[in-house]
C-alpha cells in the first residue's frame, strides 16, 4: 500500500498526464498521502483520485494537486503564499515543501485539528494554520507572493485579489456545475492578468465557521 513501487507508480501518472516540474514530482514521491486519509481509505491513497475526508470534503485528486502546485510555482519559488482550505493537509504539505512560509486557513476545526496532528508527525515547521473564513484570506499576513485556493467559490473574492503581491499569483477552481481552474496574476500596476487552465470539480467555498 505504501510501498515507493506504488508511489512511483503514481508519479508515472502524473507524467504522463503532462506534470513536468521535477520539484513538485519529488514532493509528490516523498509524501505519504495515506497518512491523510482514515484507516478505512488508506489503501486508495494511491489512486489518482480524491476521495471523501468527512464533513462534505475531499482530499484532493493527486492530478490536481500537483496541477495547482506547478501552475502556482510557474514563474519561480515563493516566499510568502496562503493556503485556502487546509481539508486533510495533504495540498498543505505538498506546498510547505516547495515555499518559505505558509499560511493555511480552514473553516473547519476537527479537520484543521488532524491536518496540525499529521504536519507535525511530518515535521512540517514552516506553516501557520488559523481557523477562519477562507473567503476572507489572511490579511494580516499579506500580501502574498502566491495564494492557492482548494474550494470553488463562484467568482473570484475580491478580497484574495487584494492580498496578492505585485506579480503576485492565485491558483483557485472558479463556478458552480461548470468549474475552470484559473491563475490569476496581479501586474506591476495593479490591475489582474487571469488565464483559464482547464475544467476541475471541487466542493464549494463556503462561508461560515465549524468548530
Amino acid at each position: 500500500m505504501t510501498s515507493r513501487r506504488t508511489r512511483e507508480r503514481l508519479i508515472a501518472r502524473l507524467r504522463e498526464r503532462g506534470i513536468s516540474d521535477p520539484h513538485v514530482l519529488d514532493v509528490m514521491l516523498a509524501t505519504p498521502r495515506h497518512l491523510f486519509l482514515d484507516e478505512a481509505l488508506a489503501h486508495r491513497a494511491y489512486e489518482d483520485s480524491s476521495l471523501p475526508i468527512g464533513f462534505n470534503q475531499t482530499i484532493s485528486q493527486p492530478y490536481t494537486v500537483a496541477r495547482m502546485t506547478e501552475a502556482l510555482l510557474a514563474a519561480g519559488p515563493l516566499k510568502n503564499v496562503l493556503e485556502v482550505g487546509t481539508g486533510s493537509g495533504y495540498q498543505t504539505a505538498v506546498l510547505a515543501q516547495l515555499v518559505e512560509h505558509l499560511f493555511s486557513v480552514e473553516r473547519i476545526r476537527p479537520l484543521q485539528e488532524k491536518a496540525r496532528t499529521r504536519l507535525q508527525r511530518l515535521k512540517l515547521y514552516n506553516v501557520m494554520l488559523r481557523h477562519s473564513d477562507g473567503g476572507m484570506g489572511w490579511p494580516e499576513k499579506g500580501p502574498f507572493d502566491g495564494i492557492l485556493v482548494t474550494a470553488a467559490p463562484t467568482e473570484v473574492p475580491e478580497e484574495l485579489l487584494q492580498q496578492l503581491a505585485p506579480n503576485g499569483r492565485l491558483v483557485i477552481p472558479v463556478g458552480g456545475d461548470l468549474q475552470q481552474l484559473k491563475r490569476v496574476t496581479r501586474l506591476e500596476d495593479g490591475s489582474f492578468a487571469t488565464e483559464v487552465l482547464e475544467g476541475v470539480k471541487f466542493v464549494p467555498l463556503l462561508s461560515g465557521l465549524v468548530r
